[in-house]
């Protein structure tokens, strides 16, 4: 007599409070990364629990947690804010590109539901506000099996290539551009630029170089404040170490004459390659030197030899991202709450719609109003 099918492993969810036990976490964590498709980099536990450590209010951590058999199947990183609504919110806060839940493919059917249920308990007393979800991500399963109030909206817009040979992504562009970048690329090469890839024990001088020379490229021209608190500059170098340990980032250096002129962090993840953060001494421009061109002719090159489709510019929609004509994506934002909490979520709602409608109509009458909020933000930083 042949047997049945083995019964599926039992799944257990729980919520995670305690940092110690998410610092714990951080092989299981990486195992689940692995199994999960969808994962951008944001979802790797260096760079979550590296956010947390800089960023992070001590007893707001909530996350929910599914394990298979002991194994860990699923996960939703979160945290508990006040704005002045309760709130859970993801872990990564405003400087994250990209928020998903972690779900392993191979048992989806049944960890979505669980992860829902369970996100459902952890949000008794607050509305569920998932920014930044990249389409096609695991969330958007979790969003189709929330058994309570829910609502979408639309979020950032990203640009991004596909992975091809650097001369492909030229004929992308008009003739006119196209000449002239392989013009400005024939004036690099003559320069002298050396690329070189920088080591895990080389990580925090480079990132201080980095952000040196993104604060210089930005001068008087608004540079966004967080990049120059102290706060960032310790989560950008513990996680980029991390992360170029485990081979889910790089930071590539750019010389001439011996001297750094220029450096980009980027970030991986199966499926893309995201240019984070870059800096550029101001003083390439009179070289003639075409940073962008530049950076993007390196991390084509290396998305294309490792396999990975997507070369995404992240978040934000530059006159300079636009000349390469990428591909638009938007972000999706999913509000959630259970059917009690269902006109706190409602009112969350029109608050974000109002604020966004107010941004907009400020944008269209004072063109320049984003340049004086920013170069002030400078000021009070500086």
């Amino acid at each position: 007599m042949s047997a049945g099918p083995a019964p599926a492993a039992a799944l257990t969810v729980s919520l995670c409070r305690d940092p110690g036990q998410f610092a714990a976490l951080e092989e299981p964590w990486n195992r689940l990364v692995r199994r999960c498709p969808t994962a951008t980099p944001f979802q790797s536990h260096a760079w979550l629990h590296s956010w947390w450590l800089s960023y992070g209010k001590e007893g707001r951590l909530r996350i929910v947690l599914v394990r298979r058999g002991g194994e860990l199947a699923g996960a939703a990183a979160l945290t508990l804010v006040h704005r002045p609504l309760p709130l859970l919110v993801p872990l990564g806060g405003p400087i994250t590109d990209y928020f998903d839940v972690l779900v392993a493919a191979d048992h989806a059917g049944q960890v979505v539901p669980a992860l829902a249920r369970g996100l459902h308990r952890a949000a008794r007393g607050a509305v569920v506000d998932l920014r930044e979800v990249r389409p096609g991500a695991a969330a958007e399963a979790l969003y189709g099996q929330w058994p309570g109030a829910r609502s979408r909206l639309a979020d950032s817009t990203c640009m991004e290539l596909p992975a091809l040979p650097f001369d492909e992504l030229v004929k992308r562009m008009p003739a006119s551009g196209a000449q002239r970048v392989r013009a400005k690329l024939r004036k690099t090469d003559a320069a002298g630029i050396e690329e070189r890839e920088v080591t895990e024990a080389e990580v925090p001088a480079a990132v201080r170089t980095l952000l040196r020379l993104h604060e210089k490229q930005w001068r008087g021209r608004g540079v966004t404040p967080e990049h120059l608190r102290p706060r960032f500059a310790e989560h950008l170098t513990r996680a980029t170490r991390r992360m170029v340990r485990a081979g889910e980032g790089r930071l590539t250096e750019f010389r001439l004459d011996g001297e750094v002129v220029a450096a980009n962090v980027t970030l991986l993840s199966a499926g893309l390659s995201g240019g984070y953060l870059y800096g550029a001494d101001p003083e390439l421009r009179d070289r003639k030197v075409d940073v962008a061109a530049l950076l993007l002719r390196h991390e084509a090159g290396r998305a294309l030899a490792e396999g990975r489709p997507v070369v995404s510019f992240l978040r934000g929609s530059e006159p300079y991202k636009n000349h390469w004509r990428p591909e638009t994506v938007v972000n999706q934002r999913f509000l959630l709450a259970t059917d009690a909490l269902a006109p706190l979520l409602r009112l969350h709602e029109s608050r974000v719609a109002g604020r966004e409608r107010a941004v907009g109509a400020l944008r269209e009458a004072l063109p320049a109003a984003r340049d004086w909020r920013a170069r002030l933000n400078e000021l009070r930083v500086r």
